[in-house]
């Protein structure tokens, strides 16, 4: 039975999110095609009807998972956007959670494709953090793009040590709320006070 084309494009998205979770969990080397088809309700062979090769699917998968992320943080303000991020939720949640805290060690050991995804990615979601930080504020003189990297990179990486540790772990729980703590008290006056 010849399935149309709408259908087909809703299978690929159905296979993409499904392989996108999937990698957020267990990393890239850490599911096959045959299982990610199996668990997205497809056979293996069907899998080359959509994707050239895995790698096609990594950076399909890994764009469509930075963009979603964004998209849920955009009404936040900076301190709401720290406290979600760096939170043991976000923590407990690879699946579902920020791309980048799942896979950028997995994604500095692949492609130049794919980490020109990772690239792109982190620059919206640096645009949009700037966008937040800028909203209200005299900024003259300062360097708001270095603040902003500054405040991703403490809080992706409070999230991979924190997940590098036992789930029962107090350390686990202190990195957090240890990060948390400097990264708002690091934001300036007015965005503090909308705590």
């Amino acid at each position: 039975m010849k399935i149309t084309k709408t259908q087909s494009l809703a299978n690929r998205a159905h296979i993409v999110e499904t392989a996108s979770e999937l990698f957020r969990e267990r990393g890239y080397d850490g599911v096959g095609v045959a299982e990610l088809m199996a668990t997205a309700g497809f056979t293996q062979g069907g899998f080359y009807k959509h994707f050239g090769s895995k790698a096609d699917l990594m950076a399909e998968a890994a764009e469509n998972s930075l963009a979603k992320s964004l998209t849920s943080t955009c009404d936040l303000d900076l301190p709401g956007f720290v406290n979600l991020y760096v939170s043991r939720d976000h923590r407990d949640g690879r699946g579902v959670g920020c791309t980048m805290a799942a896979l950028c060690g997995d994604a500095a050991r692949q492609s130049n494709e794919l980490k020109a995804t990772f690239a792109d990615g982190l620059e919206s979601t640096l645009a949009a953090l700037e966008e937040k930080y800028l909203k209200g504020l005299d900024t003259m003189g300062q360097d708001v793009r270095a603040k902003m990297i500054n405040l991703l990179a403490h809080a992706i990486g409070a999230v991979m040590l924190s997940r590098a540790c036992p789930d029962d772990s107090s350390l686990a729980d202190e990195i957090l709320e240890t990060c948390r703590a400097e990264i708002i008290a690091s934001l300036p006056l007015s965005e503090k006070n909308s705590l």
